[in-house]
């Protein structure tokens, strides 16, 4: 199932939250994404009714075995793709910035070929 860019932008920020503190609250989130507290309450909503998370009684995120599949895929395209674009003489803010938005529509072949590019040159 595809789920939205949106979406993916979330589950990636939760994943990279959860290697940074052990709890994840919305708040961080929306800390994190300089968003609104009410706009992440409403997408935490739907990403935990979609099952890509679970929130406990004390409001910490954890995310679902589906939601962290997607995350580490994001996490993995984010940073090999600004890895590539800085091997090609790109600055690190803009191969970052660039890669956020490559990673989500790039297609699985042409991203493993980057990926196999990458990993056979040691970049």
């Amino acid at each position: 199932m595809k789920i939205k860019e949106s979406a993916e932008n979330y589950l990636e920020t939760i994943y990279i939250l959860h290697q940074k503190k052990p709890y994840v609250r919305s708040v961080d989130i929306a800390h994190e994404l300089s968003f609104s507290k009410p706009s992440v309450s409403v997408a935490m909503k739907q990403l935990r009714e979609n099952g890509y998370i679970s929130v406990d009684d004390s409001g910490n995120i954890t995310l679902t075995k589906k939601g962290e599949k997607i995350a580490a895929e994001m996490y993995e395209r984010h940073h090999t793709i600004a890895k590539a674009l800085m091997y090609l003489g790109v600055d690190e803010e803009t191969a970052y910035k660039d890669s956020c938005k490559i990673e989500h529509h790039i297609s699985n072949q042409s991203f493993n070929k980057i990926k196999k590019h990458i990993e056979k040159h040691e970049i």
